[in-house]
């Protein structure tokens, strides 16, 4: 299985993906901090990419660019085989963010989850403070289904620091604490392929 854009193409996720993951780049926003990719020996490495891919309601993929490197990584996780529908999760090379290449994978990506696997819908969860990521979300049809507090990856988050402080109004803080607030959203395959008739 293999799904190919204009720029870029989709397969099924390795191991040797995971390997060169090491040659990621790292956010420079605090905030993203948990989409780094973590450092991790080989053995830690092969458990991860098992508790990943190796599960009957998980499929992950790889994404590489025009020049077959690998830029991301996603996965539509929890699949409910019965009621047609699953989780996305998405991540990418910082390197290769702001580029488009988010956009063009869901956008074929998104093709092929409602047409060959003839799923239902599709959700995902995002953070208020991520706005680039939720402006893609809803250029792509996805509409928030809901609203809530989960508590911040980083406990010794800096609140003085100008990546906060410009999402603040995002943030909760309470018992010493740091919240963030989370939109659900959900796409529906009849608003997908009314969307996009284009490819």
């Amino acid at each position: 299985m293999e799904i190919r854009g204009k720029r870029i193409s989709i397969k099924p996720f390795k191991v040797e993906d995971v390997y060169y993951m090491r040659n990621w780049g790292y956010h420079e926003n605090p905030l993203l901090g948990d989409y780094n990719f973590p450092f991790m020996t080989d053995k830690e490495i092969e458990i991860w990419y098992k508790m990943k891919a190796k599960n009957f309601f998980n499929k992950y993929y790889g994404v590489f660019n025009e020049n077959d490197i690998l830029i991301g990584y996603m996965g539509i996780k929890g699949i409910n085989y019965i009621l047609r529908r699953s989780t996305l999760g998405i991540v990418f090379d910082p390197n290769y963010i702001n580029k488009g290449y988010g956009t063009e994978t869901l956008k074929y990506y998104l093709k092929y989850y409602f047409t060959k696997m003839k799923m239902r819908s599709m959700y995902l969860e995002v953070a208020e403070f991520n706005t680039r990521a939720y402006s893609v979300y809803k250029k792509m049809g996805f509409k928030s289904v809901g609203y809530y507090l989960d508590e911040f990856y980083d406990s010794n988050l800096d609140l003085s620091s100008t990546y906060y402080l410009n999402a603040k109004s995002s943030f909760v803080i309470s018992d010493g604490k740091v919240y963030n607030y989370i939109y659900r959203m959900r796409l529906d395959r009849e608003d997908y392929l009314k969307k996009f008739t284009d490819i």
